[in-house]
């Protein structure tokens, strides 16, 4: 067993296992069937990550192959960090890996954790068309297709945003509804006039979960005219 595993082993809680299994839907024919967890703390799990900057590619693998939660989990938030203290060849390298061990990234966290930072990130001067490639497959894929354009908002860039939320509009899946939610709110805190003219060509056609996140910061009243298009 590796270090790490032997840490966060140690840092495991049981009863806190169990409160984390139902949260994250483990139960068969649930989003997170099958995943194992140890029962250890975001922040525990960061700081536990901290001491293993130079984490081999092979040890990051194992871990993200595991079906222990917490081990894919700290193994991206290492590579988050290996991404943005590294230089341009080695941020491609951990870009591959990560494209390499996308079936790893498999939780709504896991996706949450590396898509911004070292996906979003790697494509932000680059050709972006693997996120329309991921917009089309399973669960986690799109999932990682829409938040990876967090990294796109920030700087300025909406368009993939949009382009890739349309792809989304009628999907089935409530994490995906959350996800396109979510990116188009952060585009209306750069721009609430584009986001409100993605709104009115598009607001009868979306599920009402991906509408109130959208609209979550707007006034009352404009919130309630957006609720009666749809």
């Amino acid at each position: 067993m590796l270090k790490i595993m032997k840490e966060l082993e140690a840092a495991g809680n049981p009863e806190r296992a169990k409160v984390y299994s139902k949260f994250f839907k483990t139960g068969k024919g649930e989003y997170g069937e099958g995943d194992v967890f140890l029962g250890i703390t975001v922040p525990e799990q960061r700081k536990i990550s901290r001491k293993y900057p130079s984490a081999s590619f092979g040890d990051l693998e194992r871990l993200l192959s595991s079906n222990i939660h917490e081990h894919r989990l700290t193994a991206l938030l290492v590579l988050v960090e290996k991404y943005r203290k590294s230089d341009e060849k080695a941020r491609k390298m951990v870009f591959d890996f990560c494209m390499k061990n996308i079936s790893g990234i498999n939780s709504w966290d896991l996706v949450d954790t590396a898509a911004p930072s070292v996906i979003g990130g790697h494509l932000l001067d680059r050709d972006r068309s693997i996120l329309y490639k991921l917009a089309k497959g399973g669960l986690w894929e799109r999932r990682i297709a829409i938040v990876s354009t967090y990294a796109f908002i920030k700087n300025g860039a909406l368009d993939d945003t949009f382009r890739i939320a349309e792809m989304l509009l009628d999907d089935e899946h409530d994490l995906i509804h959350k996800a396109v939610g979510w990116m188009l709110r952060e585009v209306g805190k750069r721009n609430t006039d584009i986001l409100e003219k993605f709104l009115l060509k598009n607001s009868r056609r979306m599920p009402r979960t991906m509408l109130r996140y959208a609209i979550e910061r707007f006034p009352e009243r404009k919130r309630k005219f957006y609720m009666k298009l749809s």
